[in-house]
């Protein structure tokens, strides 16, 4: 189970500035799960207007952040490599409580099938082990 860096990251995730959200790869077994990590700081251009004077990491970066998570794990597979991934659905989801400058957030996403080209994963996100988002997505993976 390798950890990949910044660097390994970007060679795998077709996602830079500002979209990037996943700062390392704590664990991955390609085709199967990964477990994605993003220190959450103060500096995020999100926080100017999201809220002033009450900053909280907004909900659909936090789903963005387990989608890129999981997005490792399927594109360090040589079939998938290059392949631009897309959500097609998102499907329960649920946010327990915010998200806030000085957090680690902390992705955990399982393949749950894939087919071809489309496929489902489900994810979780916490912070310090508390459950702070859960979702199911489905996705395509686009040709380059």
């Amino acid at each position: 189970m390798p950890i990949l860096n910044i660097t390994d990251i970007k060679a795998i995730l077709p996602h830079r500035y500002p979209m990037l959200l996943v700062d390392r790869i704590l664990e991955v077994e390609p085709g199967v799960s990964s477990k994605g990590l993003k220190n959450v700081t103060a500096n995020e251009a999100f926080f100017e207007g999201h809220y002033p004077g009450m900053p909280i990491m907004p909900g659909v970066l936090i789903v963005e952040f387990m989608a890129q998570s999981g997005a490792v794990m399927l594109l360090m597979e040589p079939e998938y490599k290059g392949m631009t991934p897309v959500i097609g659905a998102i499907d329960e989801v649920k946010f327990k409580r915010p998200v806030v400058p000085g957090d680690t957030l902390i992705a955990e996403g399982v393949l749950m099938w894939i087919r071809g080209s489309i496929g489902r994963v489900k994810s979780t996100a916490t912070v310090d082990g508390e459950m702070v988002a859960q979702m199911e997505m489905t996705f395509k993976l686009l040709p380059k």
